[in-house]
């Protein structure tokens, strides 16, 4: 049987994560940066791809059971066996130096025999490692990489079949802890950790972080989870939040949309914004803020639409052929080449983040203002070229509606600046000009009078999910006519058994790639959002339900999801989905009480 995306949960350290199957095995870890060459990638080949995996010996079925341990990012792992029960715990503590992974095997009942088969790959599962035994660690070595694993208490192990294997028995309240450990191979081993102790404070850090929350409505362990998880996709020393942990998990199954999302997307700023503040993270939005200040400095004409986690400017893509991708779908892609599109709606996108930014309480940066009038200056004399648009069309460019929805964003956030600060210098006139005739042009060219809905793109029949965002923005009120019939229109075009998808697909579609691709969950968030605001709160209510159903057992969810196979699709876990759940929750619910 074809893998499940929805079979992984997450575990992290604020600079990388792992995806841990209901099998007990870790597929996908890359180190020591989310960015970084996996040394796990099972999870985009097989098992000679590396992986790692604990479970009771000869066990073929996956786990009995799983779950994170409340307001954690601390998985635990059972199974109930013929012999008695057991218990894995996976995390990866906060890191000082190295990055670690602790596994706690943990007897519950019985007498149960527990085998662990560690099969290290580095450079994405192409390169075998040079094993061997040092002070009770077996280490593994090749080239910048270098990995120990040691136990306690230390346990039989030996190799065999270019693995690493070790077989115990635990009974009713014994323990064995394993942690594998990375660091460059050319420096001296790091300061061991203690797993129990990583353990303990671990626990101790999550809840302490989650308490900090301001929801108390309905779903809040939906809404808190998704708040983990953007914090587990956080890299904590830039602020940068990558869109997910992973590279080519399928949009379609066995098809070809298979993208490496593992960096920093502008697209994503304001909502993860908006998102942090109306939660009660202030200090991690506002190392969100810094980050994307850091990213777009520069000659605005070189704004890009992503970097990566530390700002880099150059993510060349390369397809990794060694990997036959999952459930097959092929090719296996790293770095992302739409980094050089030119996508016109980024330059929204920071000036609106800035001014949510600034109209929070945000400290200011002395610089701010000057990299905003340098972007509208820039954007002032080029925001009537077509553009790629948002969903990063690989079939030309257009005259995208969204896109010249965000440049009158960029316009309408300059000019309300100027308004609310006298001592802010800029081209008030000129701005106030250039936000007038971008909206008189986008209801002229990108307004379907006859069918009462604004379109993809001017000229177009095409219809476009991002269209639910131009009441959000602020563009028209949720009560204009054309917006209302741009949501009917949207929900009825878009539709796939009660979701939206992005925009229509189908053969080779205009965004100039074969096949189809599933539901867009984000998308579905906002028509909820949409359905609220116009006073259908029944029916957003119902869709919000429905949403938050579609996560796995664990709260996670991917970009996509299959109605028809009922299947998670895309790279896992999104941050765009986990970011749509938080703001619909805060809509819909903000004023009730959980209960």
């Amino acid at each position: 049987m074809d893998p499940c995306i929805e079979d992984f949960a997450l575990i992290g350290d604020e600079q990388t994560a792992a995806l841990v199957g209901r099998d007990g095995s870790v597929d996908w870890l890359c180190l020591p940066r989310f960015d970084s060459p996996a040394c796990f990638a099972r999870l985009l080949g097989d098992d000679g791809n590396g992986h790692w995996r604990i479970a009771p010996k000869d066990a073929d079925s996956p786990c009995t059971r799983r779950a994170y341990r409340r307001d954690t990012l601390v998985l635990d792992t059972e199974w109930d066996t013929p012999e008695g029960s057991v218990r894995v715990t996976d995390l990866m503590p906060q890191r000082d130096r190295a990055p670690d992974v602790v596994r706690i095997v943990e007897g519950l009942s019985g007498r149960v025999t527990v085998r662990s088969t560690l099969r290290l790959r580095f450079d994405y599962g192409s390169v075998v490692p040079w094993m061997r035994r040092i002070d009770g660690h077996r280490v593994a070595v090749a080239g910048p990489d270098s990995v120990w694993l040691r136990s306690e208490p230390e346990v039989r192990a030996w190799g065999e079949d270019f693995a690493t294997h070790a077989e115990f028995t635990v009974a009713e309240g014994e323990k064995v802890a394993f942690v594998l450990t990375w660091h460059p191979s050319h420096e001296p081993r790091p300061a061991l950790v203690d797993p129990y102790e990583a353990l303990r404070s671990s626990v101790h850090d999550w809840r302490a972080w989650a308490s900090r929350c301001r929801y108390d409505g309905p779903y809040r362990d939906a809404v808190v989870r998704s708040l983990i998880t953007l914090k587990a996709l956080t890299h904590a020393p830039t602020g940068g939040i990558v869109a997910a942990p992973t590279t080519s998990l399928p949009e379609e199954m066995g098809g070809v949309r298979n993208w490496d999302y593992r960096y920093c997307w502008l697209r994503d700023s304001t909502l993860t914004l908006g998102a942090l503040l109306a939660s009660g993270y202030q200090e991690e939005a506002e190392a969100w803020r810094n980050w994307l200040l850091r990213a777009v400095a520069g000659d605005p004409a070189d704004l890009q639409i992503m970097y990566g986690i530390g700002g880099e400017r150059r993510l060349p893509e390369t397809e990794l052929a060694w990997l036959s991708g999952f459930a097959g779908s092929e090719p296996v892609r790293t770095g992302n080449e739409a980094v050089g599109q030119l996508q016109l709606d980024v330059y929204g996108e920071v000036m609106d983040s800035l001014a949510l930014a600034r109209s929070s309480g945000l400290p200011s940066r002395r610089h701010m203002w000057a990299i905003q009038v340098a972007l509208m200056d820039w954007l002032r004399h080029h925001w009537r070229q077509p553009d790629e648009g948002l969903w990063e069309m690989r079939g030309g460019r257009r005259q995208f509606v969204h896109s010249k929805v965000m440049v009158w964003v960029a316009a309408d956030r300059a000019v309300r600046a100027l308004e609310s600060d006298p001592q802010l210098e800029g081209d008030l006139d000129g701005w106030r000009a250039m936000r007038d005739e971008v909206h008189r042009e986008v209801c002229e060219k990108g307004y379907d009078a006859e069918r009462n809905t604004f379109t993809q793109s001017y000229g177009s029949a095409e219809l476009d999910a991002a269209l639910l965002l131009i009441p959000r923005v602020g563009f028209l009120p949720y009560d204009d006519p054309r917006v209302t019939g741009t949501i009917e229109a949207v929900r009825a075009e878009l539709d796939h058994n009660g979701f939206l998808r992005r925009y229509g697909t189908g053969g080779t579609a205009a965004d100039g790639l074969p096949g189809g691709e599933g539901v867009f969950l984000v998308c579905s968030f906002w028509l909820a959002d949409a359905l609220h605001a116009t006073g259908r709160t029944k029916e957003a209510r119902q869709l919000f339900e429905r949403l938050v159903g579609l996560a796995n057992d664990v709260g996670l969810l991917s970009e996509e999801y299959d109605p028809a196979a009922g299947r998670q699709l895309g790279n896992f876990p999104q941050a765009f989905s986990h970011i749509g759940l938080v703001n619909t929750a805060l809509a819909l619910f903000r004023e009730e009480k959980a209960g």
